[in-house]
């Protein structure tokens, strides 16, 4: 879903609604980007499914994220570390610090991200693209 928003204008969002990307076993829904933030920060929910992985092992140069588990519990890296994080755990994943996430338990899990500053969605095409090609 498509949408459009003055910054100035408050931004609601039922539940699954926004941008959604379907990556295998993990979807991604984009709330807020750099459309409706002015570049500021990206905020998304990241749903995996029972005993799936996510994105792999990877840092962002100049970039923090903010990480808060929605549902069930969620396997994080945070740089050589594993943790398993159940709902309601905070986590703040400093710019280059290797991470990772992914669903090692048989119930749907769900990660709330912060992306500070935004832009993060222009990768979005790509990764969808790189997940159709290597099923």
């Amino acid at each position: 879903m498509e949408h459009k928003n003055n910054n100035a204008d408050p931004l609601i969002l039922e539940e699954g609604q926004g941008r959604v990307y379907n990556c295998g076993t993990m979807t991604a829904i984009f709330k807020a980007d750099e459309n409706e933030t002015n570049e500021k920060y990206s905020v998304s929910e990241w749903w995996l499914e029972p005993n799936s992985d996510g994105p792999g092992a990877h840092r962002h140069e100049e970039n923090d994220e903010i990480f808060y588990v929605l549902e069930g519990t969620t396997s994080i890296l945070i740089g050589e570390n594993w943790i398993d994080a159940i709902k309601g755990t905070f986590i703040r994943i400093p710019a280059k610090t290797i991470h990772d996430f992914k669903n090692r338990t048989d119930r749907k899990t769900g990660v709330l991200n912060f992306f500070i500053p935004g832009g993060f969605e222009r990768n979005m095409p790509s990764i969808v693209k790189w997940f159709e090609e290597n099923k």
